[in-house]
């Protein structure tokens, strides 16, 4: 175990001197004698110490004086207290404690609280013993000071800290002053060199040297104002000691007289109005930058602007001049801060002479003078760029980069954009500059090409570093400038070069390499590199020093990790030279054999794809030629957490719910947790939100909205290990709504043209197919949006094809797979002009409602084909086949009534659109009609030839089209059933219609029923009506039967059944009898037994000698002469096969006078008949004896009557006198009742006579109404005569159907129609019952596709004498 005493972990903080642990172990081993290569020197300073304990984190720092020693024995301090050596940690403890002078050093101190007030101080403190060291106590601290002799001082290589700028510039009134200041022990001394030659100031004749003692810098007061020109070169100061020697940068030494401007006769300057002029500056030189400025004689500055301006140089430049420029006073002023004067030029005197003829010129640069120059630029320094130009009208500047574009953010434009400053130059500035010159008359451009080139700069800087014996030093000093560096290296100040010949010193690619160093060779190396743009330097020290092996780590520390990662094994060794490092097994042997095992240059050791037993012991030796140490690391390998299902990426709808599981496996001796992750950010179930569910390993996701997507990872760790699986959450639907729409090329309008652009929509992760434009006309249709059409979801803007005088108002939808978005916000309104229509309608026609008028329609233009804000038609007719003018109107409605026409006459009709700004394109001319008549065409019947015995085809000849008067629409076909030729059939008579088209001549009616007398008539049809019918009677041919009706089985005995059946109900022909046929089910035989019964009365018939164990199918049919019929099929089996009678879930129940007997039929039981018997029990006087009831076995149910209240009764089930089942019931009440005998009333014969007079009666009364109903229908000649003209409507386009009757029921499925969308027209006689109009379509075959449609109409009061007919000259205008 540690020493607990001083567990203490120091810390050295450093002030402004960087590290200091390699020294620090050399004192502390030069204090005890280890070193005897460094022999101990007396006197010093105070130095900083600061000792950190990690259980209080107190700190004192003392004075500021860095120390190199120091910092190793404080680590061997560490070391100690690591280790269970208590004597030793007892040892350094002292040691440091006399390290720190008495006036300045506060030292921290760890001290253990003793359990009780008199227990000792740890670490020999206060008198106690070396290795008290009691374990498991707190570790606080306490402040000693301490007052000790001052220490031997330590011995530390010269610092240069602080010299002269690399410039120094000497004005007259200035003495000469350089600066240089180092730290070293032993005590350092200076010397300097100017231009390379020792340079001795106190050695100066005739000058004031002042020098302090231990520094190097100086100063120089000389007797008259120039003498610092003699003094003036290339200073480097060297600071040396024991040690070493530093090195200062350059120093150069400029030294600058009174500035004076030289003697000059300044003429006066002449020029013209209009011409350009320079007044010339021309400062004296100077080592400090100047400030120029021109003013007049008044101390007034000459104002400048685009025409006027100062350049660089500080001359002053008239890009032209003007009659206002006439002064004699213009003075350019030249400041120098150096020496804080200011000196004036003579003044100049401007002439301008005016004139009236100023002629423009184009701009010609004055400054620079050449068409191209070449600059340098310094890398991080600014570039100026100048161009001033004359000319009239005054020209403008423009900057330009041909290689690409200025770099806006360091760029700046001055002096009216005379100057270009780019700041921080870069390498990418190098290249092309253009300055361009203009006004109305042309141009002048000048070409600057800039290279960028750079000082030198550090890429790797030398550092200080701590060497063994033996080992190899490489000082790595790498810098890059342009042009590239030179770079040099210096060993105490000494070039490289000139030191002689020896084995340590190489360069190497630019680096100092020393090889095999001893403690003699400890240095200060120079490393300093130049171009001509100017100069680095760098100080690095080496340190050569011996120490033993020593393991920091602590030892026996255990380290845990996970199967198949990877292990590091701390091993940190200290010593020098730097000890080797192995790792062992408990054999002793390496363990770098196995390939999984790989060590650090720091001693670690690292364990690759870790195995189950690689659990274990390993040890660290560490050796040098001072000492060998050996630590041991133990090694648990423990199992890694897995995710075995991880979270599975999905694409989910916006609304929907998604589910993430995770299921993960760990080491069970370790703690895990699984957590869910968001984007790298933990998710935490929120709260009472429904958004979230967290549950074990389930992660629920509710109402997913676009906001939810992303990536969401399952997390499940350990202390050792984690591992994460990541699902990706695509949320998709429809499109967001398009942000933006904008409105461009209004001047299109014009022409009915814009140009909509709009921002893209979100896509919500499904690609946008198409955009939907739409318009609304707030004016015309508010709120009622229209397509305009759709464009690529690539695209995001098109040019609209727009209509005239349309009030605009657009907005734009996304639409991907999953539908439309939500649309964009409305664009603002456009109004495009008037004009002209350029439509007509469409689906003019013309037909007339009366036999004299015709009636001409149209669909009217839709408002936004209107072109204007009203609209009209010009509507013209006239006769087919005349050429004569045509009449025409205009109009506002969709129609105009044609009046005082002649019956069925063609015309030819035109209607043109018309609004304020014209007519509509020349329409086309359609065809129309004036009202129809009545046809008078009758069709001949020819012979009806019957296809079977329910179908018959029926044919006329076509009618003379003159006799039509109309449009032959059809052929309509009555037809209905007369009787049946059985006698005695009568049934209630149904009519069956069939409409047929115009280029049709004849119908098949099918579904009629055979064996029957049928009535068929014919008529032709057009738009007004029905014609005259011509009809014919016939017959139907017999047909086979039905199939017969309710067969039952009865069981007679076990060989026998007898089996009950009805007729069938449809006969279609007289029956002859019945064919029986049955066959066994389960004994393998297939044969079936088949007999006839021609008797067709007989009901009933008794099968005898079946098997008692076989089922039978049995098979029934009824014959006619055309043969037997469809049959009807049982299966059953006699009553040996259904075994004893079983009357499973038998129950009765009473009322007070009644009681019901209910039972279950077993399945597969035969059917039989047996006896109910009521027996009363008691006294049988007072009840009245029932006899027993014939019940059937499959009725399942029997009600008792007339029993007595409160009265028990006894139930028997008899057959043959064989009692089946018998059971008990009471009656409910409250006593027995004497009945009276029985009158006549409660006979059944007189119950059946009353019953039977009742259905009689209700009969009569339907007969009545049914007649009634009917109205006295007549026959279609009959209402045709009796029809008045006013009633007939024009016939609209519709279709036909078709219509039957059955006798018994409709025989609305046995003709089937041409076409599926069939309405009845019931039985009336005459097309003009069914509607107003009958339309008619057909197929390009001729065949049918129509029905009949429409209401019936009524009659209108009055005839035509009410209808006001216009002629076609005045036609009505509007229509009812």
């Amino acid at each position: 175990m540690p020493c607990a005493s001083c567990r203490l972990q120091p810390l050295l903080v450093p002030g402004s001197c960087g590290t200091w642990w390699g020294g620090a172990a050399l004192f502390c081993l030069q204090q005890v004698g280890f070193l005897p290569g460094f022999p101990p020197v007396s006197g010093g300073p105070p130095f900083p110490l600061v000792l950190l304990s990690p259980h209080e984190g107190f700190a004192l720092v003392g004075a500021p004086v860095s120390l190199f020693f120091l910092a190793h024995a404080l680590s061997f301090c560490l070391a100690s207290s690591l280790s269970s050596d208590c004597f030793l940690c007892d040892f350094w403890c002292h040691i440091l404690s006399v390290l720190v002078p008495s006036t300045f050093a506060q030292l921290l101190w760890a001290q253990l609280a003793p359990p009780h007030p008199t227990t000792p101080w740890p670490c020999g403190l206060s008198g106690s013993r070396p290795g008290f060291c009691p374990h498991g106590t707190r570790v606080r601290a306490k402040v000693l000071t301490m007052s000790v002799p001052p220490p031997a001082p330590v011995m530390e290589p010269p610092i240069i800290t602080e010299q002269s700028p690399r410039r120094v510039v000497v004005f007259p009134t200035d003495d000469v002053s350089l600066k240089c200041e180092a730290s070293g022990k032993p005590e350092v001394q200076f010397r300097w060199t100017r231009d390379g030659i020792l340079f001795k100031p106190k050695e100066e004749l005739g000058m004031i040297v002042n020098q302090a003692p231990h520094s190097g810098s100086f100063s120089i007061t000389g007797n008259s104002s120039n003498f610092a020109q003699s003094f003036q070169g290339i200073y480097r100061c060297f600071a040396s000691n024991k040690l070493g020697t530093a090195m200062s940068h350059e120093i150069q030494l400029m030294a600058e007289g009174t500035p004076k401007w030289p003697k000059e006769t300044v003429k006066p300057v002449e020029v013209e109005e209009g011409e350009s002029v320079i007044l010339p500056c021309h400062p004296p030189p100077s080592a400090e930058p100047l400030r120029i400025y021109w003013m007049n004689s008044k101390i007034l500055h000459i104002k400048q602007d685009e025409r006027v301006t100062m350049g660089q140089n500080g001359n002053l430049y008239f890009a032209n001049v003007l009659t206002s420029d006439n002064h004699s006073d213009y003075i350019c002023h030249a400041h120098f801060p150096g020496t804080r004067t200011i000196i004036q030029k003579e003044p100049i005197d401007l002439r301008v002479k005016a004139t009236n003829s100023m002629m423009d010129r184009k701009p010609h640069l004055l400054f620079p003078t050449n068409s191209s120059s070449h600059l340098v630029a310094l890398q991080g320094q600014p570039l100026v760029l100048e161009c001033i130009a004359e000319g009239f009208p005054t020209p403008t500047i423009k900057w330009l980069r041909p290689s690409g574009p200025m770099p806006a953010d360091r760029v700046t434009y001055q002096n009216h954009n005379k100057t270009l400053q780019l700041l921080n130059v870069g390498e990418e500035d190098d290249g092309e500059y253009r300055c361009l010159a203009e006004n109305s008359l042309g141009s002048d451009r000048h070409a600057y090409y800039v290279t960028v080139e750079a000082a030198p700069y550090w890429l790797h800087k030398p550092q200080s570093h701590l060497y063994g014996p033996g080992e190899t030093a490489r000082l790595d000093c790498q810098v890059q400038g342009r042009p590239q560096p030179e770079v040099t290296w210096r060993i105490n100040g000494i070039p490289v070069e000139e030191l002689g010949k020896d084995q340590k010193y190489r360069i190497h690619h630019g680096a100092l390499v020393l090889s095999n160093l001893q403690p003699s060779d400890t240095m200060v190396t120079q490393c300093e590199a130049r171009n001509r743009h100017g100069l680095l330097l760098a100080n690095a020290y080496i340190y050569v020093v011996e120490l033993p092996a020593k393991i920091l780590t602590p030892d026996n520390e255990t380290y845990m990790a996970v199967q198949g990662s990877t292990a590091y094994l701390l091993c940190k060794a200290f010593g020098a030279p730097v000890p080797s490092v192995q790792w062992l097994d408990r054999e002793g042997k390496t363990v770098l054999q196995d390939e999984r095992f790989f060590p650090y240059t720091n001693g670690t050791l690292g364990i690759r794809d870790l195995q189950a037993n690689d659990t274990g012991h390993y040890f660290c030796q560490a050796a040098n030629d001072q000492s060998n140490v050996t630590i041991v690391a133990n090694l648990q390998v423990k199992d890694a957490t897995r995710i075995m299902q991880g979270p599975r990426s999905t694409i989910e709808k916006r609304g929907s719910r998604v589910m993430f599981t995770c299921q993960a496996s760990f080491d069970p001796s370790l703690q895990h947790s699984t957590t869910w992750r968001r984007d790298a950010l933990d998710l935490q179930e929120l709260g009472d939100s429904d958004k979230y569910f967290i549950e074990d390993e389930r992660l629920v996701i509710h109402s997913l909205d676009y906001s939810d997507q992303g990536n969401y990872s399952c997390v499940a760790s350990t202390k050792l290990d984690m591992v994460e699986s990541q699902a990706e959450l695509l949320v998709v639907g429809s499109p967001g709504p398009v942000p933006q729409l904008e409105l461009s090329d209004r001047h299109l309008l014009k022409q009915s043209q814009v140009r909509l652009s709009w921002s893209p929509a979100d896509d919500h992760n499904a690609p946008i197919e198409k955009y939907d434009i739409e318009f609304e006309d707030k004016e015309m249709a508010p709120e009622k949006w229209y397509s305009l059409g759709k464009v690529p979801g690539n695209q995001t803007s098109t040019t609209l094809k727009l209509s005239p005088y349309v009030h605009y108002t657009f907005r734009v939808t996304a639409i991907n797979k999953y539908g439309p978005g939500e649309p964009s916000p409305d664009s603002e309104t456009v109004v495009t002009p008037e004009a002209a229509p350029e439509k007509n309608p469409v689906d003019v026609k013309g037909e007339g409602n009366e036999t004299n008028n015709m009636i001409i329609t149209w669909k009217p233009l839709r408002w936004m084909d209107w072109n204007a804000p009203q609209v009209q038609y010009r509507v013209q007719w006239r006769p087919q086949k005349m050429q004569g003018a045509w009449q025409e109107q205009i109009v506002s409605d969709p129609f105009l009534v044609v009046s005082n026409t002649s019956t069925f006459v063609p015309y030819e009709i035109k209607v043109q659109t018309v609004n304020s700004q014209g007519k509509g394109p020349e329409p086309q001319i359609t065809i129309g009609y004036s009202g129809e008549d009545y046809p008078q065409a009758i069709p001949l019947l020819e012979p009806v030839k019957a296809l079977n015995s329910s179908t018959v085809l029926v044919r006329w000849q076509s009618v003379d089209p003159a006799q039509v008067k109309g449009h032959l629409r059809g052929y309509n076909v009555t037809y209905w059933w007369e009787g049946s030729q059985r006698k005695h059939s009568k049934r209630h008579v149904h009519k069956g219609h069939v409409v047929v088209p115009a280029n049709t001549t004849s119908a098949i009616l099918g579904g009629l029923q055979p064996y029957s007398s049928y009535r068929v008539e014919v008529q032709a049809f057009n738009g007004r009506g029905l014609g005259p019918a011509s009809g014919m009677t016939f017959n139907t041919p017999e047909g086979v039967p039905g199939h017969p009706e309710a067969l039952h089985l009865e069981c007679q005995s076990d060989t026998s059944l007898l089996l009950h059946w009805q007729p069938p109900l449809s006969h279609n022909g007289v029956l002859t009898g019945y064919v029986l046929s049955y066959q066994p089910l389960n004994d393998g035989s297939k044969e079936q037994l088949s007999f006839d019964l021609p008797d067709p009365e007989l009901r009933t018939h008794n099968l005898t000698n079946l098997s008692p164990r076989l089922r039978y199918r049995f098979q029934l049919q009824a014959t006619t002469r055309e043969g037997p019929g469809e049959a009807i099929i049982r299966e059953g089996g006699t009553m040996a096969l259904s075994g004893t009678p079983d009357f499973g879930n038998i129950s009765a129940m009473a009322g007070e006078n009644y009681s019901v007997v209910s039972w279950v039929p077993k399945e597969g039981q035969c059917n039989f008949g047996f006896q109910i018997w009521f027996k009363a029990l008691g006294d049988e006087k007072l009840v009245t004896r029932l006899p027993p009831q014939y019940v059937s076995y499959n009725q399942s149910s029997y009600t008792q009557w007339d029993l007595q209240p409160d009265t028990d009764y006894e139930i028997q089930l008899l057959k043959e006198q064989v009692l089946l089942h018998q059971m008990a019931v009471k009656t409910n009440g409250t006593g027995r009742v004497r009945l009276p005998p029985a009158g006549f009333a409660t006979e059944g014969w007189f119950i059946g006579f009353i019953s039977a007079i009742v259905v009689l009666l209700l009969i009569l009364l339907i007969l009545c109404f049914i007649k009634r109903s009917k109205g006295g229908k007549y026959s279609v000649k009959d209402k045709e005569d009796t029809q008045v003209d006013s009633e007939a409507r024009p016939m609209k386009d519709e279709t036909f159907g078709e219509y039957s009757d059955n006798e018994e029921k409709a025989f609305g499925s046995s003709q089937p129609s041409l076409n599926g969308d069939i309405k009845p027209l019931g039985s009336d006689d005459s097309l003009a019952d069914y509607g107003g109009s009958v339309d008619v379509q057909f197929n390009e075959d001729g065949s049918f596709i129509g029905q009949y449609s429409g209401k019936k109409e009524k009659e209108a009061a009055g005839g035509n004498d009410s209808s006001g007919a216009t002629s076609p000259v005045n036609p009505i205008g509007t229509l009812e």
